[in-house]
């Protein structure tokens, strides 16, 4: 059998959230390397809407808020350097989010939300307001509303960026800073052999005295054989693409933005169908209603694309950061919000892995919290 590729680190996964971790680690002067699967893989970056959100994070998790806003701090000097690095525009903003309501009682219940998370943590949570119809007329002036709109939530804070420029850059970046990343590489078992974890793969051996899962739902039966409890479920998320329109909305919008090319992305179902990634036409009905109900004028756009994708769901929706007590060194990272999370991923969770085990403020996102108590 040929002799085991080793590094420092090993990481499997190779979208957003391992490629975060992996420049992140590489920056710290750790040598990496990455096992990215096929093209036919699952992977939660399709369905990706681009959002740098902080608005509605952490309602039940005040950890969880104060992590992803300090992610979204973080992210303006985290894309220049991507940028300055890799040459790739990552069309970054914090240009300020809107989460549209619906009816009298839609924005009843927004207010009444932020009200309680102000009352919970208000150092915490997200700058958020609750604007009536008025108040968002002004702020989108000479912008069509529907008959059914009757205000949003405001946030500053929130944003958007390319989610394919920044994988892009990151595997630049990767490249430039010695990372090893071994595509059409899925790994396929893992065991523990004097210290170092083996990764199996169809491709050949690897090993390291650091693994880390990321490869989203793929990392399951890796985990659970490490004794990392690992409680996540797919979820369908698909979106709607529209022709290039002259510029009209200049906040993003939690289910509808417009790019840095013009089209208007509109998003995204919420679909529990197993690991089913087809596109359905009832779901594309929907999303344009849902589109055209808050602006009406986009009834005239031509639709040029449709799909699909799947997020990777905690029981709370939360991130999991889980360590191995069996075997030290090993650790799964897994979120929904790879996009909003890459900075801080990249800046803080990676060296928090490298000096390991982690401490505060990551034992919120342990796996204990879903420990079922008698």
């Amino acid at each position: 059998m040929p002799a085991a590729l080793t590094s420092d680190v090993l990481i499997v996964g190779g979208g957003i959230v391992g490629a975060a971790l992996a420049v992140g680690m590489s920056g710290k002067g750790a040598n990496v390397r990455l096992l990215d699967g096929g093209d036919g893989d699952i992977r939660a970056a399709r369905a990706n809407f681009g959002l740098v959100w902080v608005q509605s994070k952490g309602h039940d998790m005040p950890a969880y808020a104060r992590w992803t806003r300090k992610s979204a701090d973080l992210w303006a000097d985290f894309a220049g350097e991507l940028t300055a690095r890799s040459g790739i525009v990552l069309h970054h903003r914090t240009c300020g989010g809107l989460s549209f309501c619906l009816g009298a009682k839609a924005l009843a219940e927004k207010r009444a939300m932020f009200a309680r998370l102000h009352n919970q943590f208000a150092h915490g949570h997200a700058d958020v307001t609750v604007l009536d119809r008025s108040e968002l007329e002004r702020l989108l002036p000479g912008v069509r509303l529907g008959d059914d709109v009757t205000g949003a939530s405001f946030s500053p804070e929130d944003g958007d960026c390319d989610p394919l420029a920044l994988l892009h850059a990151l595997n630049a970046v990767m490249a430039q800073s010695g990372v090893q990343r071994h595509s059409e590489t899925k790994a396929t078992g893992v065991s523990v052999h004097g210290g170092y974890f083996r990764v199996e793969t169809r491709s050949g051996l690897f090993e390291a005295p650091r693994l880390i899962l990321a490869a989203g739902l793929g990392s399951t039966s890796l985990a659970e054989s490490l004794g990392i409890h690992a409680p996540v479920r797919p979820e369908r998320g698909q979106i709607l693409v529209t022709e290039r329109l002259a510029p009209f909305l200049p906040y993003t919008g939690d289910t509808i933005r417009q790019t840095a090319d013009g089209t208007v992305m509109v998003g995204a179902t919420h679909e529990d169908v197993g690991f089913d990634v087809s596109t359905t036409a009832d779901a594309g009905a929907g999303l344009a209603r849902h589109a055209v109900s808050i602006f009406p004028d986009l009834a005239s756009a031509q639709l040029v694309r449709q799909w699909a994708g799947l997020r990777v769901l905690t029981p709370d929706g939360c991130p999991l950061y889980a360590e191995s007590e069996a075997y030290p060194g090993a650790a799964l990272i897994t979120c929904h919000s790879g996009i909003t999370l890459a900075a801080a991923h990249a800046r803080v969770l990676a060296p928090a892995l490298l000096n390991g085990p982690l401490g505060e403020p990551f034992r919120a996102f342990s796996a204990n919290r879903f420990a079922v108590t008698s």
